[in-house]
């Protein structure tokens, strides 16, 4: 009796543990039919899905590898936290890219080194390092990433801009990059550098970090790169190379511009308040931005052309 019950415990705990797997490989059969479904669109903003992404980058960036030639199916993609939400899973699992994922903390990099699916499964190099500008170059050559390379997805919550604008050692055919809506869609402003910059405690708010949809974009031209797409979530742009354009229509930031709806202002106790657009700005608005405008730092108030502060004064 002792043996038949322990038998059928084995068998309940292999069962158990198959299911993280199965699950998976539900994800990623549905993200193909979507893939499917949303081939034939013409348009970005209708060929959104997510499988592994936060909202709707999965079904952009199927959109983008579709009409740009990639020759080097190799991404960098920084800020991944554990890598069970990211930009680039989906590429490296259906579309079996190879990558180099980066985080600054050591426990979500031991998570993915363990992780069976992607770092057994898939050709994943996952590298702890706290990302500045002065060292994302090294860390690049360091690990073997040079030149023509396919993509490179940017979301570091904090020093986004000073951290691609840095970036010289790589030449990507698609560039994301996350950006801060609570600036508006016409402003040139990011949060002034600090290599140790941390979002959660730069302000208790947790939204006080990144750069404006414009400033991307300025520099996006600086580099050679236009803007072809943007999630409907209202946090991340697509640009191109401009060599590989070719009929893709290029858009404006404020075309591209969406208003975030997501609602995460904390207060001093650390705690959602829920609050609405307007309300969340004006409540960060002693606190300072990189105007890259007037080349100076101003506080959020005085800066006349974020939305909607000039409308309210």
């Amino acid at each position: 009796m002792i043996n038949i019950i322990s038998l059928r415990i084995r068998r309940a705990v292999k069962r158990f543990a198959s299911i993280p797997w199965s699950i998976y490989r539900i994800q990623e059969a549905l993200g193909r039919i979507e893939h499917r479904q949303t081939q034939q669109c013409n348009d970005y903003k209708q060929s959104e899905f997510r499988v592994f992404s936060q909202w709707g980058e999965d079904g952009i960036i199927q959109y983008l590898i579709n009409r740009i030639p990639i020759e080097r199916k190799l991404f960098v993609e920084f800020g991944v936290e554990d890598y069970t939400e990211s930009n680039t899973r989906f590429l490296l699992t259906n579309n079996q890219w190879a990558g180099l994922v980066i985080d600054g903390n050591i426990a979500n990099i031991n998570y993915i080194r363990r992780d069976p699916i992607v770092y057994w499964g898939s050709n994943l190099k996952a590298v702890c390092s706290f990302i500045t500008k002065e060292n994302i170059n090294e860390i690049l050559h360091d690990n073997g990433i040079a030149g023509d390379i396919g993509m490179l997805s940017v979301d570091i919550d904090g020093n986004d801009y000073w951290v691609w604008e840095a970036i010289n050692s790589v030449s990507p055919r698609i560039v994301i990059c996350e950006y801060n809506s609570q600036f508006g869609p016409t402003a040139e402003v990011s949060v002034p550098y600090d290599s140790a910059f941390v979002r959660d405690t730069a302000h208790f708010s947790k939204i006080y970090y990144g750069a404006s949809i414009a400033a991307l974009v300025s520099l996006a031209t600086k580099k050679g790169y236009s803007l072809v797409a943007s999630n409907s979530a209202g946090n991340n742009v697509f640009f191109v190379r401009n060599d590989l354009i070719g009929s893709m229509p290029v858009i404006t930031s404020r075309q591209a511009y969406n208003q975030a709806q997501f609602r995460e202002y904390h207060d001093e106790n650390r705690e959602l308040t829920y609050d609405d657009f307007e309300t969340r700005l004006l409540k960060i608005s002693h606190l300072s931005l990189h105007d890259f405008k007037t080349n100076s730092v101003s506080k959020i108030s005085d800066i006349s052309d974020i939305h909607p502060l000039n409308a309210v004064k």
